[in-house]
């Protein structure tokens, strides 16, 4: 069965099919905008996700052509004080950290405004793909503010300290072909080919092992987060274990062969 017929959610569409997962935040009358049941509903979507071995790329977008997700919900920020604010916080960087630490690869389809949040959920998938008339930026200086689900920590290490420092501290706004240009987003495409385009890079990746897919993904994340010496030695670990799969040998035998790979995630 697909989870489109074994799950119910309000704030969010799904579908599955040929091993691609369509995400679509659907808060259209708030630009997407993201609250405390929608984040709580895409972390059990995302553990669902994990666990459907018929799935093997997600791509998450935002209703509309005006949004994917234009920041935080404002009504929730208005009413926290310092007290409530750690908890706030909690929620949304649980949800970045369920993206990023997730064993399937995980791309941001950004068909319009990506601000605040909006910014944060794209910056913790593996890869952005963008409209022409998408625009991105961290704003929340501009509210008396700071980011607060990791755009401070994940756009500092996608574009540099500099360039995260000015965006941050301005509170400005970039288009698409801006962000592509600082590496913030991997490839602009027409707002009309977005999809398809996007769906092109998603079966490229969907054809390859989902076990080293997962290997591939834990290499680079993990090692981010350490020396380069640690991430070279762990990155050895995990090649030493993909030699230990099926895939491995069909891969080697394929090539050798001249012929497409078979994998079977063994």
């Amino acid at each position: 069965m697909t989870l489109e017929s074994t799950s119910t959610y309000r704030f969010i569409n799904i579908k599955c099919q040929e091993g691609l997962a369509w995400v679509t935040i659907t808060r259209p009358e708030v630009r997407n905008a993201l609250n405390r049941e929608l984040m709580e509903e895409l972390c059990r979507l995302l553990r669902e996700l994990e666990s459907d071995r018929e799935v093997r790329v997600i791509i998450i977008s935002g209703e509309g052509d005006k949004a994917f997700v234009a920041g935080a919900d404002i009504k929730e920020i208005e009413v926290i004080d310092q007290y409530g604010a750690h908890a706030f916080c909690q929620r949304g960087l649980a949800l970045m950290q369920a993206v990023e630490k997730l064993g399937k690869p995980v791309i941001a389809m950004v068909n319009g405004f990506a601000l605040g949040g909006g910014c944060e959920l794209a910056l913790a998938c593996d890869m952005r793909f963008a409209s022409d008339k998408a625009k991105f930026g961290l704003p929340e200086i501009n509210l008396g503010l700071i980011p607060g689900y990791g755009g401070t920590q994940r756009l500092a290490r996608i574009v540099g300290k500099g360039k995260a420092l000015e965006l941050i501290l301005t509170g400005a706004m970039i288009d698409a072909m801006e962000a592509m240009r600082i590496g913030l987003v991997n490839e602009v495409f027409s707002h009309d080919t977005l999809r398809v385009e996007v769906e092109k890079k998603a079966r490229i990746i969907a054809g390859k092992s989902l076990v080293t897919l997962h290997l591939a993904k834990e290499a680079v994340t993990r090692g981010l987060d350490m020396t380069c010496e640690q991430g070279c030695a762990h990155e050895s670990s995990l090649f030493a274990l993909a030699c230990a799969t099926e895939d491995k040998v069909e891969g080697i035998r394929a090539f050798l062969d001249k012929k497409v790979a078979r994998f079977t995630d063994k």
